[in-house]
């Protein structure tokens, strides 16, 4: 390759490089952003502790306030088995639910801004062969919120298949209960969101995700079925047969469908979780980009009642499942949890966000976690000053 040759590549590299918006919110003492620093070292006692009782090998804990981290902690060992590692800030989760409001709730998000979609759409107007057996009626909102009436899971038998069959016995299931009377949390229902935005959108969900979600966010280690490079970073969960999980969805329906599905499959770090936080904090922007309408935001993120609770249009705000809100968010806060040991709660009130991210899976299953988030999320909200709320 000659000098002027070589010369203009590397221009071009430079230049794309910079077109990129950085991939990490920038650094901050807690006292800058109004947090009492001592409030939040109590972190550690708390993770610490239900380490030494066995209830999870790690942890990596992450507050950011008014778009600064200003506490980003690893803890004990991404690995157990088969060999011990230590746990780093940088560790590649699989985030299991987490998928829901962070890729396919964002990407319907996206359909309903350029109105392919509507929040009142029946599924069966996009996907005629759902329609049978009694979901004629079941909309798209109704999904988003969980209370289309479909079953949480089908049986594990039902995808072992292929993908098209898989989607064929979702299509003859019949709904436990009529569309918008009860609130049940449905892993079903998101792995039919997750089609339809394959089918509204033209590209498979993680496709759709990454070109119009993560790569404008530069998100770099944000995706579905991470590269090995990635996946050598990735907190192991359990065995599939006589393998470790590592980089592979732990997930046994996401990974009979491929890897990708709406409800699980999403892998990511604590800093682009961050920077996907702030993205909603920010009214859909990120350094400058926009990714999403402010009115969009608003509409995702708002809380919407639902029979026993209240939820948004991906996110949860106050269920049976939101034990991670912890005390002293504002009721504008919202967040999900993941079934590896994975968790966010946002509140734009308060400009703050938690990540709690582990793999409580590793390495039989048992390890139980959910006290630990809600104090984790307590003690960054006590550590909020008064004055600076």
């Amino acid at each position: 390759m000659n000098t002027p040759t070589r010369l203009f590549l590397t221009v071009c590299t430079v230049a794309a490089i910079a077109a990129e918006p950085s991939a990490r919110l920038p650094q901050g003492k807690p006292s800058e952003v109004g947090l009492r620093a001592d409030t939040l070292d109590r972190i550690d006692a708390a993770v610490n502790a239900e380490i030494e009782k066995g209830q999870l090998p790690g942890a990596v804990v992450l507050v950011a306030r008014r778009g600064k981290i200003v506490f980003r902690r690893a803890y004990g060992l991404r690995a157990r088995q088969p060999a011990e590692e230590r746990m780093t800030v940088d560790t590649l989760f699989d985030l299991a639910s987490l998928t829901k409001p962070i890729a396919t709730a964002a990407s319907i998000a996206l359909l309903l801004e350029e109105k392919k979609l509507r929040l009142m759409d029946k599924i069966e107007s996009h996907w005629p062969e759902f329609g049978k057996e009694g979901k004629a009626s079941i909309t798209l909102e109704q999904l988003l919120l969980h209370t289309g009436g479909l079953i949480a899971d089908n049986p594990l038998e039902d995808y072992r298949d292929g993908r098209q069959k898989a989607l064929e016995r979702i299509c003859l299931l019949k709904p436990l209960a009529d569309p918008g009377k009860q609130f049940k949390y449905s892993d079903v229902g998101y792995i039919v969101l997750g089609e339809l935005v394959e089918r509204v959108g033209g590209e498979t969900l993680d496709g759709f995700a990454r070109k119009r979600l993560f790569e404008p966010l530069g998100l770099r280690e944000t995706g579905f079925r991470p590269n090995q490079d990635l996946a050598k970073r990735a907190a192991p969960t359990e065995k599939r047969g006589d393998v470790w999980l590592r980089g592979e969805v732990h997930d046994p329906r996401a990974h009979l469908l491929g890897g990708v599905a709406g409800h699980a499959g999403l892998f990511s770090t604590a800093d682009d979780l961050a920077v996907f936080a702030q993205m909603l904090l920010n009214g859909g922007t990120y350094h400058g980009r926009r990714i999403l309408k402010e009115q969009t935001v608003r509409l995702i993120t708002a809380p919407r009642r639902v029979p026993q609770g209240q939820r948004t249009l991906g996110w949860d705000a106050r269920t049976v499942f939101s034990s991670n809100r912890g005390e002293g968010f504002s009721e504008k806060s919202f967040g999900h949890t993941g079934f590896t040991g994975t968790s966010i709660w946002i509140d734009p009130e308060r400009q703050t966000t938690v990540i709690f991210l582990s793999n409580r899976v590793h390495p039989n299953g048992q390890g139980q976690i959910n006290r630990l988030r809600g104090r984790v999320a307590s003690l960054v909200a006590a550590s909020i000053e008064k004055t600076s709320e």
